[in-house]
C-alpha cells in the first residue's frame, strides 16, 4: 500500500493571507496622507478665496441677505438638489437652532405638493453651484408669483437661479478637490461656510444668548452644558447653613446631616460671610474644636456662583479650585448649593 504524501488540510482559521511588504505598505499610507493634504489644501484655498470675495462684491450682497432673512415674518425655506441639498439641510438645521425659524424643502418634492409649505411671509434660500438646477424651477416660479424673496447661492451670476433671485451670493469659481473635477468637494465646503456665516450673522444681530440656545438644545451633552445653576442646585431646607455665633458642636451636626461636606455661615441679615469645609476642620483639629464658634473656623469670603450662571461655569470653578461644592448667592444671600456630584450626573465634565 502506498501511503499518501498529501499534507492534512489546515483549519480555515490558520490560513493566513500574506501581508504586503513593509515598503509597499508604507508607500500606500504615504499616498493616502498626501491625498488628504491635497484635498485639505484645495478646500482651504477655496475658503481663502471666499473670504477675499467678501471684501469685494460678495460682502454687500451678504449684508443684504442678512437683512432680508432678519426682516422675514415667516420662516427661511432652504432648498437645493444633490450635494447642495445635503448642505442646505444642515444650514436649515443650524438656522433653526440659532433663532432663525427654518426648514428644508426638497425641490423635487416641492413640485408634488410641498410648495404649500411656503408662505408669502417666508424667504427662500436656494443653493445651486451651477445655478441651472432644473428641479428648483417650480420653487422659483412659485416664489415669483407670491412675491416671496429669494436669496441665491451660486457660482454663476448669469444663471437662471441668479436671474430669478432678489439677492445673489456669488461664490468664486474654484477647483474641486476631486482629481477628476467632478465630485462636489471644495464647492460644498464653500456653500457650508457661507451658510454658517449667514446663521452666525443673524444670531449676532438678534443678540441670541446661551439661554436662548438652551431652549432649542435641551437634550444631550450640549443641553447639559447649557443648564443653568438654578436648575441643578439644592435649595430650601437642603442648604447647610448656620448663623454667626453658632458653636462648632452644632455646626458639625448640620454638616453631617446635610451631607455636603460643608456648612455656610450667615450674618444677622442673612448674607453669606463664610464657609466651614472638611479642610477647615482638619486645619483646626484639636480638643477644643467643638467649643469654638463657627466664625473662628470658617473660611471668609468663599467662592460663590449666581443662579443664572451656566452649570458648566460652576464645574470649571469647582475643578479649577479642587473643591466639591459652591454656594449659590443672589444679592449676597445664599439661595442654593451646587455639588460636583450633581453636575457629573448631568453629564457635565
Amino acid at each position: 500500500m502506498v501511503s499518501s504524501l498529501r499534507s492534512p488540510s489546515l483549519p480555515a482559521s490558520t490560513v493566513r493571507t500574506p501581508e504586503p511588504g513593509t515598503d509597499a505598505l508604507q508607500e500606500t499610507r504615504t499616498a493616502a496622507i498626501q491625498s488628504a493634504r491635497r484635498t485639505i489644501e484645495t478646500e482651504t484655498d477655496g475658503l481663502a478665496r471666499l473670504r477675499r470675495a467678501l471684501d469685494a462684491g460678495l460682502g454687500a450682497a451678504f449684508a443684504r441677505a442678512v437683512e432680508t432673512l432678519a426682516a422675514a415674518r415667516g420662516r427661511t425655506i432652504v432648498s437645493g438638489m444633490g450635494k447642495s441639498g445635503h448642505i442646505g439641510r444642515k444650514i436649515a438645521a443650524t438656522f433653526a437652532s440659532t433663532g432663525t425659524p427654518a426648514f428644508f424643502v426638497h425641490p423635487a418634492e416641492a413640485s408634488h405638493g410641498d410648495l404649500g409649505m411656503i408662505t408669502a411671509d417666508d424667504v427662500v434660500l436656494a443653493f445651486s453651484w451651477s445655478g441651472e438646477t432644473a428641479e428648483l424651477r417650480d420653487i422659483l416660479q412659485y416664489a415669483r408669483r407670491f412675491r416671496v424673496p429669494v436669496i441665491a447661492v451660486t457660482s454663476s451670476p448669469s444663471s437662471a437661479l441668479a436671474r430669478a433671485a432678489d439677492v445673489v451670493l456669488v461664490l468664486p469659481k474654484v477647483a474641486e478637490a476631486c482629481p477628476h473635477g467632478l465630485a462636489p468637494t471644495t464647492s460644498t465646503t464653500m456653500q457650508l461656510a457661507l451658510g454658517d456665516a449667514l446663521a452666525v450673522a443673524l444670531l449676532e444681530s438678534r443678540q441670541f444668548t446661551p439661554g436662548d440656545f438652551k431652549r432649542f438644545h435641551p437634550g444631550g451633552k450640549l443641553g447639559a452644558v447649557l443648564t443653568f445653576v438654578r436648575d441643578a442646585m439644592h435649595h430650601g431646607d437642603d442648604i447647610p447653613l448656620v448663623a454667626r455665633g453658632t458653636p462648632m458642636s452644632e455646626a458639625l451636626i448640620v454638616m453631617t446631616t446635610k451631607s455636603f461636606g460643608c456648612v455656610g455661615v450667615t450674618d444677622e441679615n442673612g448674607a453669606l460671610i463664610g464657609i466651614v469645609t472638611d479642610g477647615d476642620l482638619r486645619r483646626h483639629m484639636g480638643p477644643d474644636l467643638t467649643g469654638k464658634l463657627v466664625e473662628q473656623v470658617m473660611t471668609r469670603a468663599p467662592r460663590v456662583v449666581a443662579p443664572d450662571d451656566l452649570a458648566a461655569s460652576a464645574m470649571s470653578e469647582l475643578e479649577g479650585r479642587s473643591i466639591t461644592a459652591l454656594f449659590v448667592v443672589d444679592k449676597g444671600k445664599p439661595v442654593g448649593l451646587i455639588h460636583i456630584h450633581d453636575l457629573l450626573k448631568l453629564g457635565i465634565a
